[in-house]
């Protein structure tokens, strides 16, 4: 299984008697699923089936479908209205001894509107019912390819996405090294300016200086901040083993990851710690950059 990105492309062609056509379909990121379908005049039926078959293969993204459909040219009976052109004749006749005028050629006759009269054979109902359901299997094999298209490029981003979550781990893990001494770090730091000052008969209160120390030392442990990372980390690699849509899971995920690296950052007072942190926000912005391509 893997994810499925919103990025993909697919097309297929067809033909039923004197009909050839191509379908495409192509698509980019979205927040929703958005359809737009462009099909030849006639087809109105066909819209509706595209959407809703598209709705039922996926789930986000912008989607542009087009349908090219050519026909070939039409049988045709040409019929002339004799009798109209009879009359038409003995007419110009008339005028042309009356005025001596030459008399009318015969392709300016034919020219005169309703004259000769072209009829296109039309398309059967039963015809027509089954180059509509040609098209609809045609669509489907565009919809197989088009899906195929978002899961290559899908595994793709999923490579990128778990790089990205090992690197997080790997600086979580220095993290946790210097943040585990950091309280008793903060504790040394504050004891021995206080002890310099008790030293200088500053009239300091030591035990309630201790209780300050105590209380800083405890603010600046980041145990709660790391274990929910870890626990992030853990459900980011669980979701990425899924094929189900979970680009919006892993989107508010990269939230939590932000909002748990910045309150590490601020109870930090150690610089390396510091940097590890802001390091691993720049991972947290590369990881969304690429969830917003997860549909």
């Amino acid at each position: 299984m893997t994810l499925s990105s919103m990025t993909g492309f697919g097309r297929a062609e067809g033909h039923f008697q004197k009909y050839s056509w191509l379908w495409e379909i192509r698509s980019v990121n979205g927040k929703t699923l958005d359809i737009r379908v462009r099909i030849p005049p006639g087809l109105d039926a066909m819209d509706q089936y595209v959407k809703n078959t598209l709705k039922e293969n996926i789930a986000r993204g912008n989607v542009n479908v087009s349908l090219q459909l050519q026909k070939e040219t039409d049988e045709t009976t040409v019929d002339i209205n004799e009798e109209a052109l009879d009359k038409i004749v003995a007419i110009a006749k008339d005028i042309s001894k009356k005025h001596d005028l030459p008399t009318p050629s015969v392709d300016r006759l034919l020219s005169i509107r309703d004259i000769v009269v072209i009829t296109e054979m039309a398309d059967d109902d039963e015809a027509i019912s089954e180059r509509d359901n040609a098209l609809k299997n045609s669509f489907l094999d565009a919809v197989r390819s088009f899906k195929e298209s978002r899961e290559l490029e899908g595994k793709a981003t999923n490579k990128m996405l778990s790089n990205i979550i090992d690197d997080i781990e790997r600086q979580l893990l220095d993290a946790e090294k210097i943040a585990t001494g950091q309280p008793e770090e903060i504790k040394k730091r504050f004891l021995e300016k206080v002890d310099a000052l008790i030293d200088k008969n500053q009239g300091l209160d030591k035990e309630r200086i201790l209780q300050e120390v105590v209380i800083l030392a405890t603010k600046a442990d980041v145990k709660e901040e790391t274990d929910r990372l870890r626990a992030h980390i853990s459900s980011a690699r669980s979701l990425l083993e899924t094929s189900d849509p979970v680009g919006r899971k892993l989107e508010f995920l990269s939230q939590e990851f932000n909002r748990e690296i910045n309150t590490l950052c601020s109870k930090s007072s150690d610089i390396t710690l510091t940097n590890i942190g802001l390091s691993l926000k720049s991972s947290v912005d590369q990881l969304r950059e690429q969830i917003l391509n997860v549909e």
